[in-house]
Parts: structure tokens; C-alpha cells; sequence
């Protein structure tokens, strides 16, 4: 096959993988549609043809319809060992593989031949985590691919750090096709076809759903209370008053569903003093805000909201587990840990006065750990610390690769 010229790196996930290159593990890459799966997949091809040359190139794309013959584990196998060679290196690229029925039985034989290395993408979670996890446990390593964070964003586009940068960043979202088209309203074109294609393929199809008014309903209500704290009845009245009625359990199942296609995380609330999980009570952020626009509309009064989402978003990008914390009455944005190590985040619009300087610093100070705390907003503060806590205004917190 032909690479694709002119390819954008992306260096974040290249080292990541690099590792277990030439490893007998299947290498899996998650992630929502067209967050640039395919492209890496590219970029490891090129980078293993560079470094092992010796080594035979198989791919196979589940959205191409060139291989729409391969619909099962049979098949798979079939068309593999027509590609294979023996006596050297096999590397075997599989884009969209949850396409593909019984897929696990499939990669479970192929790596008994020692010289397979193999490479996955998926759009559902579900589906990679419970059928890999149950086949081929401690066969396999995951990697989560997001949207282009905002430092990927100011390259991929040539643009400088400054405050319009971040606004087309929040405003448009970081998928990387944008590249392709000019950053202005024309973009939500792309993006709502985009939206509309994860719904009806990964949700709808999948899932075999017939009732796509409350789901409709149901992402609407999600986009417009980013952040909010929600739980199943908190949704089941919105849509009495959308005159739908759901069984509490079926709404959750619906979020399920939308989580497993990586239009939304689902965040769970976190007692920091009990040290446990809540099991009622969630919030949802969207994996790109400007998916998230096309469906409720960009507007001023958002700025908070979207300003939380990429924050989280980032947060993730860095590798942290995040929960939403609770201490005692108070909430804590983000408690974020990464091996073992936390960090606690508040997010603030503005610092514009005591009582939102006292609020925001003091919850974080109630908590008595060492580990770092910080305030992230959208404004300039006045010094770098506020009794000790580190405060970091957005741009500059977007653009760090470690906390």
C-alpha cells in the first residue's frame, strides 16, 4: 500500500507506542471517529518501514471497501495468510476492526506466530475492552487517541499562541481534518457530518436502537449542561418535559452507549476524605468541543462550561485518571491521579474578585495532602500563587506536556 505523503506527526502518542514496536502484543488505538487513528497508523508503517525495512507491511481497512469481503474472524484469517511471509518480520494493520465479527478469535491465532506484530483501531469501547480483556488478557496494550490537543492544533495549523487561537480552538474543536478546510462557520458542515456518522454507525446501528428522538434529545440535553452533575433522574424529568418518558435504567444505558462511541466521558464523583467512588452522580464532558457546538450552538454564556471541557480534556490527554472530587460540602473540579501520583484542579472563568479568589483557592486548600494543587482560568492573576497554590491561566496549562 501507498502511506499517505505530507502526514502531521503527532510525536505525544509516536513515543508512547514506539516501545512495542516489533513486540508479540496486539497494540490497540482507541478513540472516537476521525480523531486521526488512521493517520497514526500511517506514521507507525512509515516508521517501522524506515528502521526495519525488512519487515512485510499488511493493513487492512474496515472502511475501505476494498476489504469489505473480510466480515469475520474466518475471513480475517484468510486474507492475513494470503499477505503473510515466512521467516521475517509481519506487521498487520487493522483499522475499524469491531467491523469485523469475532475479531478476538482471529488476533487470539495469529499471535501464536511469534512474528506477527500486531496493530488495531477501534470506535467502540466496549467492544475492544470486553471481548480483548476476555480473550487475550495480558496479550495486549491500549492506547487512548484523542483530538488534536491545543498545542497539536496551534501546529497542525501554522497558527501562533494567542487568545484568537484558543477561541478557534474551543470554537471548532481539534479534530485533524480541519487542516483541509479554512477555520471559519464552514466547518460545522464537517463536523456535523461527522456527528451524525458516530450517532447512526456507532450508536444507533450498533445498537440497534429505535428510538433516535431520545437519543437526540438526550445528547441536546448533555451539550447544553457540560459539567453539570447529573443523574438518571435528574434526565428522566428533563424529558417529561420534553413529553418523552424512559425508564431510569434505559437512560443510562443510552449514555452507555454515547460514552462507548467517545462522543462523551463520563466522570465519576470521587470522596476525597472517604477515599471511594460515588455510585450515584456523573458529569460528562464531550471528547471535542466543537462537535459539542454543532449540537447546541456556540454561545457566550458557554465560555465556562467549554473552558472546563478542554481542561479536562487535556487532562486526560496527559495520561490522568480524573474523577470529580468531593470534600465534605465542596466540590473539586478534577482530582487527577497518574501512577499513583494526584493533582487537584479547579477551574475558574475569572478571578475578578475575593470571593471567587476565596472559593476556588480555598476548597483546594482544605485538602490536606501535598500533593500539587492548581487554578486554572481564563484570566491573568496577579502572582503565580495563592497561598501556596499554583494558579496557571489557560493558554499556558494547554501547552504543558507534564504536571
Amino acid at each position: 500500500m501507498k502511506i499517505p505523503e505530507n502526514i502531521r506527526r503527532r510525536d505525544h502518542y509516536i513515543h508512547k507506542i514506539s516501545p512495542f514496536i516489533g513486540k508479540n502484543l496486539i497494540k490497540v488505538l482507541t478513540g472516537q471517529r476521525r480523531v486521526g487513528k488512521s493517520y497514526l497508523l500511517y506514521q507507525l508503517m512509515k516508521e517501522i518501514g524506515e528502521k526495519h525495512p525488512d519487515t512485510n507491511i499488511i493493513y487492512i481497512n474496515k472502511e475501505d471497501f476494498q476489504f469489505d469481503m473480510i466480515r469475520d474472524a474466518p475471513g480475517l484469517i484468510d486474507y492475513v495468510h494470503t499477505q503473510l511471509k515466512q521467516d521475517t518480520r509481519n506487521a498487520i494493520f487493522i483499522d475499524e476492526i469491531q467491523d469485523i465479527r469475532d475479531f478476538e478469535k482471529a488476533l487470539r491465532s495469529l499471535l501464536l506466530d511469534e512474528n506477527n506484530d500486531l496493530y488495531i483501531t477501534g470506535s467502540n469501547a466496549k467492544i475492544l475492552s470486553g471481548e480483548l480483556a476476555t480473550y487475550l488478557s495480558g496479550r495486549y496494550v491500549e492506547f487512548t487517541i484523542y483530538s488534536l490537543s491545543y498545542d497539536e492544533f496551534l501546529s497542525f495549523h501554522d497558527l501562533t499562541d494567542n487568545d484568537e487561537s484558543l477561541e478557534l480552538y474551543i470554537k471548532y474543536g481539534g479534530l485533524p481534518y480541519l487542516i483541509n478546510l479554512p477555520l471559519t462557520d464552514h466547518v460545522f458542515e464537517y463536523l456535523n457530518s461527522v456527528y451524525s456518522t458516530i450517532v447512526f454507525r456507532d450508536v444507533v446501528s450498533r445498537y440497534n436502537l429505535r428510538n433516535s428522538q431520545f437519543l437526540e434529545k438526550l445528547v441536546m440535553f448533555l451539550a447544553d449542561n457540560i459539567g453539570g452533575l447529573f443523574s438518571a433522574k435528574r434526565i428522566s424529568d428533563f424529558l417529561k418535559s420534553q413529553h418523552i418518558r424512559l425508564a431510569h435504567n434505559q437512560i443510562l444505558q443510552y449514555t452507555s452507549y454515547l460514552a462507548n462511541a467517545y462522543i462523551i466521558h463520563e466522570v465519576s464523583r470521587y470522596d476525597i476524605a472517604g477515599r471511594r467512588i460515588f455510585e450515584i452522580g456523573s458529569k460528562f464532558y464531550f471528547e471535542n468541543t466543537g462537535i459539542r457546538n454543532v449540537i447546541t450552538g456556540y454561545r457566550l454564556q458557554d465560555k465556562g462550561k467549554l473552558l472546563e471541557n478542554i481542561v479536562y480534556n487535556h487532562l486526560l490527554f496527559l495520561g490522568y485518571d480524573v474523577k470529580v472530587g468531593t470534600l465534605h460540602a465542596e466540590e473539586i473540579d478534577f482530582v487527577c491521579d497518574r501512577g499513583g501520583e494526584k493533582l487537584y484542579v479547579q477551574v475558574a472563568l475569572r478571578l475578578e474578585n475575593q470571593s471567587t479568589i476565596d472559593r476556588e483557592f480555598g476548597n483546594l486548600l482544605r485538602i490536606k495532602d501535598n500533593y500539587p494543587k492548581l487554578v486554572v482560568s481564563y484570566d491573568h492573576f496577579d502572582g503565580n500563587t495563592h497561598e501556596g497554590i499554583r494558579h496557571i491561566f489557560i493558554r499556558e496549562f494547554l501547552k504543558l506536556d507534564a504536571v
